[in-house]
This record gives C-alpha cells, sequence and structure tokens, in this order.
C-alpha cells in the first residue's frame, strides 16, 4: 500500500476523516447522555450508579463483539450496524419515557444496548482512519476524529444545561437531550452510507479490484495491492507482542478510569461536595479541557507516540493530586479538572493511534476491541463500588490508577517501538 502510506492529503482523506469524526462526535453525545440527565429522572435518580456500571458492562461487550464482527464483514458494514443498535436503544427508552412506563429495567436494558452499540464503534472506526491514513499523518488523523467524542460529550452536557435554563420541566430536558442525540444519529447514518471500505481489508480478502479502486481515489495512483500474506488469528497475533499488549492494556484502562472517574462519576460518589446535579456542568468543563488537548498535542503525535503517552500520564498524575487538594471549591475544582482532562486527552489520543498500529489488518479492529473491553472490566468495576465509598476515597483511587498508568507510559518509553511515520505493515511485522 505504498501508494496509500506516501499519499498528499487531500479530499477524499477530508471526507473520510468526517464521516469518522461525525461517529466520535455522536459517541461522546451517547456516552454522556445517562450522566447527564439520569439526576432528572425522579425514580431512577437513586440507581444512577447501578444503571452506569450495566452500561459500562454492555460497552465492554460490545467493543469486543462488534470488533470482531467488524474484521470479518468490514469496517463500513461494522460502523452501520453498530449504528442501528444504538439509534433503536436510543428511541426505544425516548418512547418508554414518553409513555411514562420507563422503569428501572427498561431504563437499564436501553441504555445498556445503547452503550453496546457505543462501544462496537470504537474497532471499525479506528481501523478504517488507520488503513486508508497516509503515513506521516495517520497520527494526526487519530487523535482529532476521536477528539470529536470530547466536543460531542461537552455540546450535549451544555445543551442539557441551556435545555434546563429554558424549561422548568425535568421530563421536557430529558426529552430535548434525547431528541438532539437522535437527531444528529440520522445525520451520521447518512454520512456512513458513504463511507469507503478500508483497501487493506478488502485486500486481505481477496477483492483486489475494490481495493485498486479505492487507492486510486485516496492517491491518484491505480497500483494492485501487494500479496497479502497469510491471516494470522486473533490469539496468534496477540502471542506476538506481548509488550505492546500489556502496555496497551494498562494504559487504556488507567485513561479510561481516570478520565470517567473524573467528568462523569464523581459527582453521583457520597458526599461529592458539590452535588449530582453538578454533573452536567462538570461533564462540560471536562470535555472542553479535553476538546482543547488534541490541539496541543499536534506538533507532537506524529513525531513520537512515546513522548506522547509519558507526558499525559505524567501531567494527569500531577492534576489529579491538584483534584483532591481542591474538592471543597467549586471554582478550583472546575479548573484543575479543565487542565486535567487535557492529560486525559493526551493519553487516549497516544492510546489510538498505538492501538490502532500495532497489529496486523485482519485482526486490527480485534484487538481495538478487546483493548477497549479490557479497560471497560476496570471501568465498570468502578462504577460498581462507586457507591460504597465516598468521594474522597474516590478520587485518591484516581490518582492512583492514573500513576500506575505512568508507570506502563514509562516501560513503553523505554521498551516500546517508536510507531510514528512507519507503515502498517511494517509494524505489524515486528
Amino acid at each position: 500500500m505504498s501508494a496509500l502510506d506516501s499519499a498528499a492529503w487531500g479530499r477524499a482523506h477530508w471526507r473520510l476523516f468526517a464521516v469518522i469524526s461525525a461517529s466520535f462526535l455522536l459517541d461522546g453525545v451517547l456516552f454522556s447522555l445517562v450522566p447527564t440527565v439520569i439526576y432528572l429522572v425522579q425514580n431512577l435518580a437513586q440507581y444512577a450508579t447501578a444503571i452506569m456500571a450495566a452500561d459500562s458492562a454492555a460497552f465492554l461487550l460490545g467493543a469486543l463483539a462488534l470488533g470482531r464482527i467488524s474484521d470479518a464483514v468490514g469496517r463500513r458494514l461494522g460502523l452501520i450496524i453498530s449504528l442501528a443498535i444504538y439509534t433503536a436503544a436510543a428511541l426505544a427508552f425516548v418512547a418508554a419515557y414518553w409513555a411514562g412506563s420507563l422503569g428501572l429495567a427498561a431504563a437499564t436494558a436501553t441504555t445498556a444496548l445503547m452503550n453496546f452499540g457505543v462501544g462496537g464503534e470504537m474497532g471499525p472506526a479506528y481501523a478504517a482512519l488507520a488503513e486508508l491514513s497516509p503515513a506521516r499523518h495517520r497520527g494526526k488523523a487519530l487523535m482529532m476524529a476521536a477528539n470529536f467524542w470530547n466536543i460531542g460529550a461537552a455540546a450535549i452536557a451544555a445543551l442539557s444545561l441551556a435545555y434546563a435554563a429554558l424549561s422548568s420541566n425535568p421530563r421536557t430536558v430529558v426529552l430535548a437531550t434525547f431528541a438532539t442525540a437522535l437527531a444528529l444519529a440520522l445525520l451520521v447514518l447518512l454520512a456512513r452510507l458513504h463511507l469507503p471500505e478500508s483497501p487493506r481489508w478488502l485486500a486481505a480478502r481477496g477483492r483486489v479490484v475494490e481495493a485498486r479502486r479505492v487507492v486510486a481515489s485516496f492517491a491518484g495512483v491505480e497500483e494492485d495491492p501487494p500479496p497479502q500474506p497469510p491471516g494470522v488469528g486473533l490469539s496468534e497475533a496477540l502471542r506476538t507482542k506481548p509488550l505492546g499488549l500489556s502496555v496497551l492494556v494498562a494504559v487504556a484502562a488507567a485513561q479510561l478510569a481516570t478520565y470517567n472517574i473524573a467528568a462523569y462519576y464523581a459527582p453521583y460518589a457520597p458526599g461529592f461536595p458539590f452535588g449530582e446535579s453538578s454533573a452536567p456542568l462538570l461533564i462540560a468543563i471536562a470535555n472542553a479541557g479535553a476538546s482543547i488537548g488534541a490541539f496541543l498535542l499536534l506538533p507532537v503525535i506524529d513525531r513520537s507516540r512515546r513522548i506522547s503517552l509519558a507526558a499525559s500520564f505524567a501531567g494527569g498524575l500531577a492534576t489529579a493530586a491538584a483534584l483532591l487538594a481542591t474538592l471543597g471549591l467549586l471554582s478550583a475544582y472546575s479548573a484543575i479538572l479543565f487542565v486535567n482532562m487535557i492529560f486525559a486527552e493526551w493519553a487516549w489520543a497516544a492510546l489510538s493511534v498505538l492501538e490502532s498500529e500495532l497489529f496486523p489488518t485482519g485482526v486490527r479492529s480485534s484487538v481495538v476491541g478487546l483493548i477497549t473491553a479490557s479497560a471497560w472490566a476496570l471501568n465498570t468495576a468502578l462504577v460498581a463500588v462507586e457507591g460504597l465509598i465516598s468521594a474522597t476515597p474516590f478520587l485518591i483511587a484516581n490518582a492512583a490508577i492514573w500513576a500506575v498508568g505512568l508507570a506502563a507510559a514509562a516501560l513503553w518509553h523505554l521498551r516500546g517501538v517508536e510507531t510514528a511515520q512507519r507503515t502498517l505493515e511494517e509494524l505489524a511485522a515486528k
């Protein structure tokens, strides 16, 4: 795929980037719906942590299942399947809430299914963008597209606050917030119908003519894809890269847990000084910081993944300690949270690029799904125990997890492969 790897960034790349970015924007919106509005649903607010734990477990399962499906049916169809699942689930939630029949079981089932679909986006979205981006721009493309998750999360939280300012009726606020997400889902569906299939996936499946056509549209050159090596199974691919897999699982779990604790779950911890009603405000502030973080990392991400990863966890640990010191002061806590989320975004950016690069095309989406699922296993456990500990120990755990991530990032900095500006085939062979 030399023509793809060396191509100038052009119109076809911008279209691809726009579709994947819109996908992550929608994912951020959907993931943020429950933490943003659940405190407004009176008969469900007391079960918030249980519902979010179920949602986290469903996200895990979706990442595993749809990651594997995307390697079997392609990136484009994988993304359409995931969108169909979470759109149907969101419609079911709205219908039940509108009809006044949204009990605990229905709320848990529908929001879990939404998160199952969102979790299933990770593998095909990362794989599609990694497999079509020029090598020298791959890091920036993956980081900036994934950053739209933060933008979507910040936007829906801010809109929820705006809806609450316009209406004193919690029911209206909840329905308006979900309606916004559903409207966006329809727009993203239309965009995904025009998403090109990955030529690397096509070539691995023997569909050489189609692969050549896609390469021509992105690189302006018609060339046959190189002969593909025999496909390797998932277990074999994982066995060949034990250090990479171990580090990726550790930093993925640390990044996700710390991002979610500080941005989403802390307001629902017992004794949180600012209360559950602070959730929309803190979610908006946190994701605004994360959104800016990606732009600050732009000069570094395609120079060194190792430096990007180490710097993110060092800064994250320092600011996580500062969160503890400002727990009683909303303005100071909010400011530190904003900065902490900049480093959380750096960690996500470096992780997203690395997990999209290190493994072969035939299992790339499955590996992303597996790493994502591993991270969400820890996240699910943290949400499940959140109601049993107060806010201060919860945030102490947040700092401790940042420290674990820093240790893993330091190990990769010392012994890991530098993947910046190298081809996917070269990295898969290492």
